[in-house]
């Protein structure tokens, strides 16, 4: 187990949005009931975050080197204890390409059983299995070209070819983030199934997010969409 505090990543990142309570009222998943807070302190979560990377690490690894050619499965998981931030969770890589998975101190404080904290972590590598990162940066440089051609067409100047360049970039990376995301929660799935934890009971984790609708150009997809999938997933398992 690698647990290194304080990084800061700039660049592509593959991220679940800030966690925050939601309102009463969230999406159930059915036959699982809501948990009684299993972490009640920090010493607990803590000490259950590292179990979880003990377990939930293997099992993302060997499942990258099955799915995958030619890329690092050498997952780096970190805590980012930079203070004031809020609950998140994020994939991102390194300068050498190596994956990296930090989850926030808040993340992990909020988290109210071990199979929350396995399925955030199999959301993240699964992010990184499925190759997301590489797919949004040429989604992003589509959409820049597209939208620089179309400035280029109707007689823009320089700068107005390089803000379009900037908006279609922003475009092209969302395009398919919302499938980015229903991906990742299948494979998820499996990797937290196959940790030893109950990926039903992590979805529980999605009551506690506001639901982020059916928003054009959304970064992530309505929360009952993304319970769908996982109990979808964990059926055919």
């Amino acid at each position: 187990m690698r647990l290194i505090c304080a990084l800061f990543v700039i660049g592509f990142v593959a991220a679940c949005d800030e966690v925050t309570t939601a309102p009463a009222g969230g999406t159930v998943v059915a036959g699982v009931t809501d948990p009684v807070d299993e972490l009640r302190t920090p010493d607990q979560a803590l000490r259950a975050f590292a179990q979880v990377v003990d377990r939930v690490e293997p099992v993302a690894e060997r499942e990258c080197q099955r799915r995958t050619r030619n890329v690092d499965c050498d997952f780096r998981i970190l805590v980012d204890d930079r203070r004031g931030l809020p609950p998140n969770a994020y994939q991102t890589l390194d300068d050498n390409d190596r994956p990296i998975i930090a989850f926030t101190i808040a993340l992990i404080a909020d988290a109210r059983n071990a199979d929350e904290l396995a399925f955030v972590m199999s959301h993240e590598a699964a992010h990184h299995i499925r190759g997301h990162i590489a797919r949004q940066k040429q989604n992003a440089a589509a959409g820049a070209q597209i939208f620089a051609g179309i400035a280029n067409s109707i007689g823009g100047d320089a700068s107005a070819v390089e803000a379009a360049q900037r908006i279609g970039a922003s475009v092209g990376a969302r395009t398919y983030s919302k499938d980015f995301e229903l991906e990742a929660d299948e494979l998820g799935t499996i990797l937290t199934a196959r940790a030893g934890y109950d990926p039903l009971k992590g979805a529980l984790f999605f009551n506690r997010i506001p639901d982020p609708g059916d928003r054009f150009l959304g970064t992530h997809p309505p929360n009952a969409q993304r319970i769908e999938t996982v109990r979808r997933t964990a059926a055919n398992l």
